[in-house]
């Protein structure tokens, strides 16, 4: 299968770009940095474009089966727009070449309301200072979901919760909106892994899904000082 994947520099990016090739696929990697791509092989084409750009989105996605968007950028007070202006290019893009299938990363901080098994000190104290450190980005984040849901085309919406990296793909669990799943971490490993399946199987059509690891996880301070629950990369 031809995937195209945005943001492919990035964490997630990255991995969502190995395990494609991995598994038998072509992959063509988008970034604004092609030369700091970190690595090579015979079915990956590394491709330098911004998704602000629409034509040069349109012409990356041509050829293509499927498009994986792990766009993302780190926490900022500045207006962010790459999330809902990337996605209204990806599908511009995709309706001119006739694709239906994407895939793209938002995160569970679009949404206020935390797990029951959030502690007080977490429903109190990092949850509402996460929320206003990342608060320009989940607002767009906010309205890349409105877009992608409001197209007809087949996309399903990947909700992670706070990131953080791993080795191995674990027994994660994936819930179908509005449904929660007991946990608050997501490893970059295992939102890899949603993000290829729900593109080359087509699981959860037009849904949006949260996926949470269950083993394995991080202290949450920890994940807080680093960079919890930022978006797709």
């Amino acid at each position: 299968m031809e995937l195209v994947v945005f943001g492919a520099n990035g964490p997630t990016g990255r991995l969502v770009t190995r395990r494609a090739l991995d598994d038998g696929h072509a992959v063509t990697a988008v970034t604004r940095r092609p030369d700091a791509f970190p690595f090579d092989a015979p079915r990956l084409r590394v491709v330098g474009a911004d998704a602000l750009d629409a034509a040069a989105v349109a012409d990356v996605v041509a050829g293509h089966d499927r498009v994986i968007s792990t766009l993302g950028v780190p926490y900022t007070k500045e207006p962010v727009t790459i999330f809902s202006q990337g996605a209204r290019n990806i599908i511009a893009a995709m309706r001119r070449h006739g694709l239906r299938r994407l895939v793209c990363v938002t995160s569970i901080g679009v949404h206020t309301d935390l797990p029951p098994e959030a502690t007080f000190f977490v429903r109190r104290v990092i949850a509402p200072i996460l929320l206003s450190m990342g608060r320009p980005l989940y607002e767009d984040a906010r309205r890349m979901e409105e877009v992608v849901r409001a197209t007809d085309l087949d996309w399903t919406i990947v909700r992670p919760s706070g990131l953080f990296d791993t080795t191995v793909v674990s027994d994660y669990r994936v819930a179908v909106a509005p449904e929660r799943v007991v946990g608050m971490f997501t490893s970059r490993a295992d939102l890899a892994d949603v993000l290829l399946r729900e593109a080359v199987e087509d699981r959860h059509v037009r849904e949006c899904v949260e996926v949470l690891t269950t083993e394995g996880t991080p202290r949450y301070l920890n994940v807080f000082l680093k960079e919890a629950l930022r978006i797709g990369s």
